[in-house]
């Protein structure tokens, strides 16, 4: 496969935001979900938690096995499981329905971010993957700022179902071009990656280097930060502030705007800067405004400017992270590039599921729990960086 194949390159963005967009698209709809089943705030933000918790589980999986099998069989099957999930949950006839559906929906949406990942590590290497994925997050970050848009309007027009009805199209359009435009990129598969014994040493492996546990940290403490706002957003801007579901889409977009903005700046400066220069960047900007959101809600400003605004600085180092971190953690594993990669989606969608499940429960109808979740996992990813990757990550990396 040539790096610079435009479709392809295409096609694995789509892959990786296959997590975004099975999020986003239907946050517009969550207090029309809660209305329309009799549930509250906690209950439907399981529908968001549960899906973490099976996207976190599954990636042990999906990885061993793709370094076993190859990327493009196991894809295939979890693409396959997508789509019928997603039509599950649009038939939902309660909220316990649609939860378990979304349990289901996330174990097949893990295939495409996974393996998505593990295929740009296959194709660009270490350092080339920083800058690839840097580009490629800025691409993907048009899912979570034109998912609540689209999903705005699809709520207005259709209602809430129409959503997971656009999620199984947008599953069986990748499938189809899975099939079409990508061959198998793993050059070195291990017969025994998918045995128990195997998988366990490979973990430990990993376990044990202070340094891939630091990037792995990071990146699990940024999209935390990302993931608090996406809980607790549409209750705040909607519910309490009494914005229609439209407009929600259009703050949550203009919010990416600042994710875009960092992994452009990102995907520039990465092989001239370094990826640890940029992951402490990342860090302290994102602490920048989550100590500034934090500040302005226990104060007592509540407004769409005071959720707004400091959540897109959060996102602007967010974006500086996020990359970087995950080609710093997976680089160094050629071998085993769908483990590493299993790894560390294990550890950022298990945090931002119990970020999530905090969010939910904390919420008092005003912006204090969703921003004390952000301002507290911006200082993890600062934490991490120093504690991990700072005094370690030289003298085992050569970086």
């Amino acid at each position: 496969m040539r790096p610079d194949n435009l479709a392809v390159a295409l096609l694995l963005t789509a892959l990786v935001a296959f997590g975004a967009i099975s999020t986003d698209l239907y946050l517009p709809s969550l207090p029309a979900i809660a209305r329309a089943f009799a549930s509250d705030t906690a209950e439907v933000q399981l529908t968001l938690s549960v899906f973490l918790a099976g996207f976190a589980a599954s990636q042990v999986v999906y990885g061993p096995l793709s370094d076993r099998y190859g990327r493009r069989p196991v894809l295939i099957a979890g693409l396959g499981l997508y789509v019928g999930a997603s039509l599950a949950c649009m038939a939902a006839p309660d909220i316990g329905f649609l939860i378990a559906a979304r349990f289901l929906q996330a174990l097949g949406a893990c295939a495409g971010v996974v393996l998505g990942r593990a295929v740009v590590r296959d194709v660009y290497g270490r350092e080339r993957a920083a800058k690839a994925l840097s580009y490629m997050s800025m691409a993907m970050a048009l899912a979570p700022a034109l998912g609540p848009i689209l999903g705005g309007y699809l709520q207005v027009w259709f209602g809430w179902r129409a959503n997971f009805l656009v999620l199984a199209g947008f599953g069986a359009g990748c499938l189809l071009a899975v099939f079409l435009l990508l061959p198998e990129t793993n050059p070195s598969r291990d017969a025994a990656a998918a045995r128990g014994a195997q998988m366990l040493r490979n973990y430990l492996t990993l376990a044990r280097d202070p340094a891939y546990l630091g990037y792995v940290l990071v990146g699990a403490f940024a999209y935390g930060g990302i993931f608090a706002f996406i809980s607790g957003s549409s209750f705040v801007l909607i519910d309490v502030l009494g914005l229609s579901p439209d407009r929600y889409g259009l703050c949550f977009g203009a919010v990416v705007v600042g994710y875009m903005i960092g992994t452009f700046a990102s995907g520039r400066l990465s092989l001239a800067v370094g990826l640890d220069r940029l992951i402490l960047t990342g860090t302290l900007v994102g602490l920048a405004g989550g100590i500034v959101a934090l500040g302005l809600a226990l104060s007592g400003v509540l407004g769409v400017a005071a959720v707004v605004a400091p959540t897109f600085l959060y996102l602007i180092g967010a974006g500086l992270m996020l990359p970087n971190a995950i080609a710093g953690a997976i680089g160094p594993y050629p071998t085993m590039a769908g483990t590493a990669s299993a790894f560390l989606g294990v550890v950022q969608m298990g945090l931002a599921a119990c970020v999530g499940i905090a969010v939910g429960h904390l919420h008092d109808g005003t912006a204090r729990g969703m921003f004390g979740a952000t301002a507290a996992v911006a200082a993890g990813a600062l934490a991490s960086y120093l504690l991990l990757v700072r005094r370690d990550g030289q003298a085992v990396r050569g970086v």
